[in-house]
């Protein structure tokens, strides 16, 4: 019996696209989750570091955040690991960034001169620390809404990044 060609080549043009694309999309995923693994050790090591509990007079740790947050990433090939702690601050983003300034500069993190506008950063071996100044939009953005104890005064929040296995000098 002759077999339908008209059948089956669109069928075995359907099965093979879409074995292609379950391999590359399977290894693809598979490879983003592999990339983090390993790094535990690291993250709770960035989450211990004294710069994130180190805060200046009057300045709480804000509801909701009352953990480090703490966690590895990964993005094209760059794996990253990340600790942060966000405070309310009834005081200036001057009297934060004075804080942060000398607090640093005690730990041995340097200033990092190309650092984004509003941000305070430093860096520190293959660490790179910023204080981010939080918003009403940041906050919204994030998923906290309205939150008036960190949208008066300075709110605020002190973070840690780190490259994992890349060999990248940390930066802002």
């Amino acid at each position: 019996m002759p077999l339908r060609t008209g059948t089956i080549r669109p069928l075995s043009l359907l099965l093979s696209t879409a074995l292609a694309a379950a391999t590359l999309t399977g290894c693809a995923l598979q490879d983003l989750a592999g990339d983090c693994e390993g790094t535990d050790a690291r993250v709770k090591d960035l989450a211990a570091l004294d710069i994130l509990g180190s805060r200046p007079d009057g300045a709480s740790v804000a509801r909701g955040f009352e953990e480090v947050d703490a966690y590895c990433w990964a993005d094209s090939g760059d794996v990253v690991v990340h600790a942060a702690r966000t405070y309310a601050f009834p005081g200036t983003q001057a009297d934060v960034t004075e804080h942060y300034r000398t607090a640093a500069a005690r730990g041995g993190w340097t200033p990092y001169p190309e650092g984004p506008p509003g941000e305070l950063c430093l860096t520190r071996e293959d660490m790179a620390l910023r204080i981010v100044f939080v918003t009403a939009e940041s906050l919204a953005e994030d998923g906290h809404g309205s939150r008036p104890d960190l949208t008066t005064g300075a709110g605020y929040s002190v973070s840690v990044d780190a490259y994992v296995n890349s060999g990248a000098e940390a930066g802002c």
